[in-house]
């Protein structure tokens, strides 16, 4: 063995998201028991892709004492079969049935409530930072699944703001990190409100926010928003960014 950069977690604050274990590409991260684990000090490459994917900061990189990064071993490694079920589920994907409550008066005929967006698209893949809508904006980025949950999420949250979509677990979150830094960047905005679930997964949303406006050269503060499965808000919390030296530069 030789001394070595190699991934350390730190299973205090890790919400065991899987984040890192997907931007891992050569598998040496697994969730194991709700925790992130490096399965083998032969399989880190010690590089730290995963460093920009862990929400919570569990993961750094230390030099140690580690068995050389083997790459006959990882491609071996990533042609296993799995034979076994994971041992561990995100708690975002666990499945819940709720009791639908109904408000007083609503038996009457339904009427159509007008809605709140004012563009398209809303995806943050496929909008341009030059849009119209972003130009002295107050600035919405929401998790995907947050108005499926919030009944009156065009009156709480999208009213008079300008709206973009993405999910920190599913979609490509460096490219998100560029794309919004770009509308930071390039729009005088005047606010930035972040809403996403209360899944540890969703809180990837979080991270999004913070690393593009560090990225984008400008300091700038944003409310941030948990919301319940049941569609109540849990928490509100303003997070200032200041941008990175580089950024400034």
């Amino acid at each position: 063995m030789a001394v070595r950069n190699i991934v350390k977690i730190d299973k205090d604050k890790c919400t065991g998201c899987g984040l890192c274990a997907t931007a891992c590409a050569e598998g040496a991260i697994q969730i194991v028991a709700g925790k992130a684990r490096l399965v083998s000090d032969s399989y880190c490459d010690g590089l730290g892709a995963c460093l920009g994917h862990c929400p919570e900061g569990a993961i750094t990189i230390e030099p140690r004492d580690a068995a050389e990064f083997d790459e006959r071993a990882v491609q071996a490694h990533l042609t296993q079969p799995q034979q076994e079920q994971p041992s561990f589920v995100c708690p975002g994907m666990a499945s819940r049935q709720f009791q639908r409550e109904r408000a007083l008066g609503t038996d009457t005929a339904p009427q159509d409530v007008p809605s709140e967006l004012t563009h398209w698209p809303v995806q943050l893949t496929l909008v341009s930072p030059a849009a119209p809508q972003f130009a002295d904006a107050d600035l919405l980025l929401v998790a995907d699944c947050v108005p499926f949950a919030v009944g009156d999420f065009h009156r709480r949250f999208l009213k008079d703001r300008s709206l973009i979509i993405g999910c920190p677990k599913l979609d490509d979150v460096q490219s998100h990190i560029e794309k919004l830094a770009q509308i930071v960047r390039s729009n005088n905005l005047r606010s930035l409100m972040v809403v996403h679930m209360e899944v540890p997964c969703c809180f990837g949303l979080t991270h999004i926010a913070r690393e593009a406006i560090a990225r984008s050269g400008k300091a700038m503060s944003f409310l941030d928003i948990t919301v319940s499965l049941r569609g109540s808000m849990i928490r509100s919390e303003v997070v200032k960014v200041e941008p990175m030296v580089e950024a400034k530069r």
